[in-house]
């Protein structure tokens, strides 16, 4: 998809240009040996006159209210899979069909412009940022405030994420100007992000719009099952007759209670969800880890907890009962399993701290000094936000003000590894960061559970958020957009995000702290924060003998796992079908979303392997299986958060 000018060729401070705007099709980008053997002086001399295009319109006043609308609304897409399963997912690809969309139509009507690609670009970056977010909402405050037994104000939590984001911002800029202007890491999702903006507005719209109606047709299909799953709904417009049930099984407990060992099977919470919102997030997870959802979910819930029921270990059924104990083996698989995935790529960690030396040639002048954000405002920023993370996290939670101190510069570290890993495979190593932080701050601050949270909460956040942004910010330097307007479209997205998704999750769960980690509001997340926490600062004395035993068989099999799959990859022989991540989410999962989740992602697999000649439906759930899955869990997500408001307000 890329092409690079074949007579391009670098000469002293930059490089001999033929045309200052890629060709209508085209996207120019250098070649591996220019990346390695040009100066970043070079390197921005080229791009600036090849791909910069300075006076195309970008962050104007319709992206910026585009992408604050939808990256607000599209903000609950997250909360809702994060409460749900634990994972936040990005929502760019989402906002620019929409967008995209959006404008084609106005414009066939004659009520405006299209979106230039640059204006999409910025909108993306804004709703973007605004997804990315809402991460602590599912992890390390609820998790908190579990520990606790204290409810932090909506205005606190609005704050201390606004805050966590911002420094993420302010590190993530700083650090473009190594890893994309000079090494020019891949970001393979940035890549496709950039490409599907380039292609929808370079072709004649066809495929734009085509990909546009498989979204709002995803969505309309999850929103309409939604809805009529809903009794309040269904009564409101009196159509009791259309109500689906919540689960599909529900008619068999009408006759009879299937039961393993005496436990019934929904008690065990083995059901057959009528929702599709879970199976469209299975969709985009892959099928290695879909599989392991299932196994795992089989395993917990078809066969231990019906043994440890029994023998009284397990006091009854109950999803929150279940996973009191069941959690100690998962989150001691997916620990282990993610850091040993980790640490097994110590060419990821040796390039996250190894600079090139300088190139001949080499000079401190900066070309593109008038359109980056200045250096000084990181500088000065992030010591002032950093100071009033640390005044918060004091004020707010109780932190020891020097061990938030220290996880400023900490923080710096962290980036470091999560940029490069983010960069070149597009894996952001969010379980491994953020079980690397509560370790370090065990150690640091031993026994205080509730200081392990909160500082490991901010070294986590602002490292993942700063990978996550660049991620952002590769499409727009290969379609040559402005990145001081990037930065504050990224700012934009923190404030429209905090506007939306921090009032939606109090309404939601509305300080009674019983509601988190019920079958209502499972937050996997937050449990295996919680988890880790009490492990690493109490220790494994105060878990039943059966947990502890539990804790070290998933720790082994989390690595044992790990190891094989890495050696099966190396045999060349595919990897193998387990993940320790998937098996051990399985035991913090309720069955019920691991059997949607898992059976989504095998079944859009197996209907790739069915589906092998160009068609219609090739086109919708294959080609563009992303777009589908992305439509329905955003048509679902919102119709799911606003009818828990109506339950919760009714």
């Amino acid at each position: 998809m890329f092409k690079k000018n074949e007579t391009d060729q670098a000469e002293g401070a930059g490089a001999t240009i033929l045309e200052t705007h890629p060709p209508q099709g085209t996207l120019l980008q250098l070649t591996p040996e220019e990346i390695q053997n040009w100066t970043l002086e070079q390197k921005d001399a080229w791009w600036l006159k090849n791909v910069y295009r300075g006076d195309m319109p970008q962050l104007t006043f319709r992206a910026a209210v585009t992408g604050a609308v939808l990256g607000g609304v599209l903000s609950l897409t997250n909360l809702y899979v994060g409460i749900r399963t634990g994972w936040t997912l990005g929502v760019g690809i989402t906002s620019v069909t929409l967008s995209f969309a959006l404008f084609k139509v106005l414009a066939k009507f004659r009520l405006g412009n299209e979106m230039t690609v640059l204006e999409n670009n910025a909108m993306q970056s804004i709703a973007t940022s605004a997804g990315y977010m809402t991460a602590p909402l599912v992890s390390s405050l609820p998790a908190f405030m579990l520990v606790t037994g204290k409810v932090i104000p909506a205005w606190q939590a609005a704050a201390w994420m606004i805050g966590l984001s911002l420094l993420g911002v302010l590190f993530a800029f700083p650090l473009k100007k190594r890893f994309i202007n000079d090494e020019q890491l891949p970001f393979p999702e940035g890549y496709a992000a950039g490409v599907v903006m380039h292609n929808l507005h370079t072709g004649s719209g066809e495929d734009g719009l085509f990909r546009a109606k498989v979204l709002g047709a995803g969505g309309l299909v999850t929103a309409m099952v939604e809805f009529l799953r809903s009794e309040k709904a269904t009564d409101l417009l009196r159509i009791p007759f259309l109500r689906l049930p919540g689960h599909w099984d529900d008619f068999i407990y009408r006759f009879a209670t299937p039961k393993i060992l005496g436990t019934p099977l929904k008690d065990l919470t083995v059901q057959w969800d009528s929702s599709l919102v879970m199976v469209a997030a299975g969709g985009i997870m892959g099928v290695r880890a879909g599989f392991s959802l299932l196994v795992g979910a089989a395993i917990n819930y078809l066969v231990i907890a019906p043994i440890l029921i029994q023998q009284g270990i397990i006091a009854g059924g109950g999803f929150k009962r279940i996973t009191l104990w069941a959690l100690w083996g998962g989150v001691a698989m997916m620990t282990t399993s993610s850091l040993y995935s980790f640490f097994a790529k110590p060419d990821v960690l040796l390039a996250a701290f190894r600079r090139k030396g300088p190139k001949s040639g080499a000079t401190a002048t900066d070309v593109l000094a008038s359109i980056e954000l200045p250096t000084r405002v990181s500088a000065i920023g992030i010591p002032v936000i950093g100071a009033i993370m640390v005044a918060m996290g004091y004020t707010f939670f109780g932190m020891n003000p020097w061990l938030g101190a220290l996880a400023i510069p900490l923080v710096f570290v962290f980036s470091l590894i999560a940029i490069t890993s983010t960069g070149l495979t597009s894996i952001t190593p969010g379980g491994a960061l953020g079980k690397l932080t509560q370790l370090t701050y065990s150690v640091l601050s031993p026994g205080n559970i509730a200081n392990n949270i909160t500082s490991a909460g901010i070294m986590s956040e602002v490292s993942l958020n700063a990978s996550n942004l660049l991620m952002d910010i590769k499409p727009g330097y290969m379609l040559g957009a402005k990145p001081r307007q990037q930065a504050v479209g990224h700012v934009i997205g923190v404030f429209a995000g905090a506007a939306v998704a921090v009032p939606v999750y109090y309404l939601i769960f509305h300080g009674d702290l019983s509601l988190l980690t019920s079958e209502k509001l499972p937050m996997p997340g937050a449990v295996t924060w919680k988890g880790v926490a009490e492990v690493l600062t109490q220790g494994l004395s105060f878990l039943h003998p059966s947990a502890r035993w539990a804790a070290a068989i998933g720790a082994g099999l989390g690595i044992a796992l790990e190891w094989l799959h890495s050696r099966s990859l190396k045999a060349g022989r595919g990897g193998i079908p387990l993940s320790g991540v998937g098996l051990g989410l399985a035991m913090v999962l309720p069955f019920t979303d691991s059997l949607a989740m898992g059976g989504g992602a095998v079944a859009f697999w197996a209907v790739s392997k069915r589906l092998t000649t160009p068609g219609f439906w090739r086109r919708v759930l294959v080609d563009n299986q992303e777009t589908l899955c992305a439509g329905g869990i955003a048509g679902g997500s919102i119709v799911g958060i606003i009818l828990i408001l109506l339950e919760t307000l009714g």
